[in-house]
């Protein structure tokens, strides 16, 4: 299971400036709003993820393929106290699958592989830097069996 995380870690890089250099419409890789480098005067709007379901061609090969987008936080590799008195707010996700393992997304789509044939669920927290939640999705889905 680690060696497949590891793998499905190895590819979410490039798969990440891939998924950056294509758009669609009304999806969740789109960035509405302000750019991230604009400074912010005052009390900055809540923090909210916009979570798109799983792109179903990869999910018919049992790889889950989640992605999303941030608004009024930038996802990066950041953490602690003095991160928080950052502006514009930065943080991080909170990922867990089926109630169980999970770990701290950086930046990049959401990928998981080797999950069994079935339904599943992944819960995504948008955090703080200090770990503090702000936001929360679920996103359920069933992983097709496949064929031998």
């Amino acid at each position: 299971m680690i060696i497949r995380f590891l793998a499905a870690l190895s590819l979410a890089i490039p798969l990440a400036a891939l998924s950056t250099s294509l758009a669609t419409a009304q999806s969740a890789n789109q960035m509405p709003g302000m750019g991230a480098d604009m400074p912010l005067a005052g009390p900055q709007p809540p923090a909210k993820i916009v979570v798109d379901p799983p792109l179903p061609e990869p999910l018919s090969r049992g790889v889950v393929f989640i992605e999303y987008h941030t608004e009024n936080l930038q996802v990066v590799p950041v953490f602690g106290r003095k991160a928080e008195e950052v502006s514009p707010r930065i943080g991080h996700l909170h990922v867990a699958v089926d109630g169980g393992w999970g770990w701290a997304n950086t930046g990049g789509p959401i990928i998981i592989f080797g999950l069994p044939p079935g339904p599943h669920k992944v819960d995504i927290t948008l955090a703080t830097a200090n770990h503090h939640p702000l936001d929360h999705r679920v996103v359920e889905f069933v992983v097709p069996k496949r064929g031998d």
